[in-house]
């Protein structure tokens, strides 16, 4: 009967060795992807910013303002050095 509950702890082992290594594998295919899509809009933002110059800077303008008013009006952050 030992020697099953020993076989039962090997699987349990492996299952869970799998379990990381899956773990790992998601982490690196988000990242990927991640990573492609801030490359693609980064390129899609060039091309847009080379043929329509208006429309790149209004868009830019608006991102900017937007960014801009969240940082005024949300609450400071506890800071972890104060």
């Amino acid at each position: 009967m030992e020697r099953v509950l020993l076989y039962w702890d090997d699987l349990d082992d492996i299952v869970g060795a799998f379990a990381l290594m899956a773990e790992r594998i998601r982490k690196l295919l988000l990242f990927a992807v991640c990573t492609t899509c801030v490359a693609c809009l980064q390129i899609g933002a060039i091309l847009l910013a080379l043929s329509e110059p208006p429309l790149a800077l209004a868009i830019a303008t608006i991102l900017l303002v937007t960014v801009l008013y969240r940082e005024t009006t949300n609450p400071p952050s506890r800071s972890i050095l104060a």
